[in-house]
């Protein structure tokens, strides 16, 4: 998908926009029926969460899937209450910055010299790995895919702090003007009134 081509199809889908606890949330619905939610800091203009959800190939809702934000806590059963992920393994989620696509892993007590974090241009990813092979990641920039861009390793950095890994990828002139003009377009929505926190339409 071209980056005209998803432009295209930002601008076709159905938008339901509300105002809820400081936050902009629009939910997207799609001709082909998947849907996106995002939410934004209305102070900062801010991207905290894009969630999304697709259809199975029997017709039924799927469960939210997070692009970028902190990852659903599951919902814990009677069944499973006694088996819970440890609070110390490594978490990985997106939080990207106004410039950056960003990353960050926390749980991963290292030096910073242990880590090595490159582009795989064949595989369109990047990866994350460390010497003594206590942690290996491998990850798409969704963004870039669905707008067909390149990656370009002179555009990634990391850094390490506080036990965690941060990983940032300068974000494309293409991306940074996308977003621009669909932050314009969001904020011309008629606005609804307090609504389902998953931004269903209404």
């Amino acid at each position: 998908m071209a980056l005209q081509s998803w432009i295209d199809i930002l601008k076709s889908s159905k938008k339901t926009s509300l105002i809820h606890e400081g936050k902009r949330k629009i939910h997207f619905l799609f001709l082909d029926g998947k849907e996106m939610t995002e939410e934004y800091d209305l102070n900062t203009d801010d991207l905290i969460v894009r969630k999304w959800r697709h259809k199975s190939t029997l017709g039924a809702q799927g469960q939210w899937q997070v692009e970028v934000g902190e990852p659903l806590a599951p919902a814990v059963t009677s069944s499973d209450s006694e088996i819970r992920e440890n609070c110390f393994n490594p978490l990985f989620l997106r939080k990207d910055t106004k410039t950056s696509f960003q990353w960050r892993v926390r749980n991963l007590p290292y030096p910073k010299d242990v880590f090595s974090v490159f582009v795989e241009p064949s595989d369109r990813c990047i990866i994350i790995k460390t010497l003594n092979k206590k942690y290996y990641k491998r990850f798409s920039i969704t963004d870039l895919d669905r707008s067909q861009l390149p990656l370009d390793d002179s555009a990634l950095s990391f850094t390490h702090t506080n036990n965690t890994l941060i990983v940032s990828y300068k974000k494309p002139k293409e991306i940074l003007t996308l977003e621009q003009e669909l932050l314009k377009e969001l904020k011309k929505l008629k606005v609804t009134g307090e609504g389902d926190s998953d931004g269903k339409t209404q």
